[in-house]
C-alpha cells in the first residue's frame, strides 16, 4: 500500500468524517478534463468518528457499504485519508543522485532523528519535492509519518466493505489538490496569494491557509454543524436523526430560520474570524487576500457573504466540480449542493488520477 503514488484512469475516494461516508468516482477526460463518475453520501451513527478518530469500523463499513449502494459503483480499490493531527510531516534534504529504493533506505537509517515513535509502529512514505533552494546537489523530500493504528482503522473499515485502501493521503494534501480546481476557476483573485480555505464539518472547523497553491499553516478548532442539529433537536423535541434530516431537507416551524439558523450562522462567522485571527498573529508579515468556505456548513444560504462582509475579503463557497462533465447517474443539483463537503473526497481522487 502506497500513500502518495499509485495513478489510474478512474479512482474511487472514499473521505471518512465525524457525520458521513463521502464516496466519490472521478475519471479522466482528455489531458485536463475530469467526469464524475458517480458519488454518494451515507450518514455515519453518532460517535463512530471522535475527533476524527474511527471507534468502531464495523459502522464505517456499513456506511461505506450503503455509499457504494447508493452511488452504483463497481471498483474496489479506494484512496481514503487521515488527519492532519495524526500525522507528523517534515521537509528533509537528501543527495539528488539516490533513487526511490536508496532514498527509502537513507531514510530508514536516519529515522530516528525525525520520527518521534518506534519505527516498528508506524507507516511512513516520503515524496520529492524540488531541487533544494540552497544547493542544487540535494532535493527537498516530504517526509509523512503516522502510527500504524490510525492507517490500520481505515484499511481495516475499507476491506470490511470490500475496498482495497490502495492509497492512504493526508487530508491537508487531499485539500491541496482540490483547491488546485477552485484556483482555475477564480484565476486572477487566489494565484499566488494566501488563501485560507475554512472547512467547517459537522464537529471540527479546519483551517487551511495556502501559499501559491501549497498548505503552510493547518489548525483545527472544535465547532461545527453538529451543534445546529443538536439545537434544533432540543428547541423543536426531535431525535439527533430527525433533527439531522430536518436540517438538510427543511420542514421546520417559521421561527427556525430567525431563532436557529441565523443566531448558528453568525456563530459560523466567528468562528472564521477566530481562526484566522490565531494564524495572523503568529504570522504577522502574511495577510489573507480571501476565504473559500468548504465543509456542510458552507452550503448554508448567504453564509458566504456574512463571512465577506465581516472580514471585508472575498469569500467563495467551494465547487470542485464547476468545470467537470457528469455522466447521467449524477444530479447536478445534487451535487453542486454537497461539493463544498466533497473537497477532501475530490482532492483524493485527483491524488490517483494526476
Amino acid at each position: 500500500m502506497n500513500w502518495l503514488s499509485p495513478k489510474h484512469n478512474a479512482v474511487l475516494s472514499i473521505d471518512i468524517s465525524t457525520a458521513a461516508v463521502k464516496l466519490l468516482e472521478l475519471s479522466r477526460q482528455g489531458s485536463s478534463g475530469y467526469r464524475v463518475e458517480s458519488y454518494a453520501v451515507a450518514p455515519l451513527p453518532k460517535d463512530a468518528v471522535i475527533d476524527k478518530n474511527i471507534t468502531n469500523t464495523n459502522l464505517i463499513a456499513d456506511s461505506i457499504k450503503l455509499a457504494l449502494k447508493y452511488s452504483g459503483s463497481k471498483l474496489k480499490q479506494a484512496t481514503v485519508a487521515v488527519s492532519d493531527s495524526v500525522v507528523m510531516t517534515k521537509i528533509i534534504t537528501l543527495d539528488a543522485s539516490l533513487n526511490d529504493d536508496e532514498m527509502e533506505e537513507r531514510i530508514m537509517i536516519e529515522a530516528d532523528q525525525y520520527v518521534p515513535y518506534p519505527l516498528n509502529e508506524v507507516n511512513f512514505d516520503f515524496e520529492v519535492q524540488k531541487v533544494n533552494d540552497a544547493n542544487p546537489a540535494l532535493v527537498d523530500v516530504l517526509l509523512a509519518a503516522s502510527r500504524k493504528e490510525n492507517i490500520d482503522h481505515r484499511v481495516e473499515a475499507l476491506a470490511k466493505a470490500g475496498l482495497k485502501a490502495e492509497i492512504v493521503d493526508v487530508e491537508s494534501f487531499a485539500m491541496e489538490h482540490a483547491f488546485s480546481l477552485i484556483a482555475d476557476q477564480y484565476t486572477d483573485a487566489l494565484k499566488n496569494h494566501t488563501v485560507a480555505i475554512v472547512d467547517v464539518g459537522a464537529s471540527m472547523t479546519t483551517l487551511h491557509l495556502l501559499y501559491q497553491g501549497r498548505t503552510i499553516y493547518t489548525r483545527e478548532q472544535g465547532f461545527g454543524g453538529k451543534q445546529l442539529t443538536e439545537e434544533i433537536q432540543r428547541r423543536y423535541g426531535l431525535s439527533y436523526e430527525e433533527a439531522g434530516l430536518a436540517k438538510r431537507h427543511g420542514g421546520l416551524p417559521d421561527n427556525y430560520v430567525v431563532d436557529v439558523l441565523e443566531p448558528f450562522k453568525r456563530a459560523m462567522v466567528q468562528q472564521v474570524q477566530r481562526a484566522l485571527q490565531f494564524f495572523v498573529s503568529s504570522n504577522i508579515d502574511r495577510k489573507v487576500d480571501s476565504v473559500i468556505l468548504a465543509g456542510g456548513c458552507a452550503s448554508i444560504e448567504g453564509v458566504d457573504q456574512l463571512v465577506e462582509k465581516s472580514l471585508g475579503i472575498p469569500a467563495y463557497v467551494a465547487n470542485p466540480f464547476a468545470s467537470m462533465t457528469l455522466s447521467s447517474k449524477v444530479k447536478k443539483l445534487s451535487i453542486n449542493n454537497d461539493a463544498p463537503a466533497l473537497m477532501i473526497a475530490c482532492g483524493l481522487a485527483l491524488r490517483g488520477i494526476n
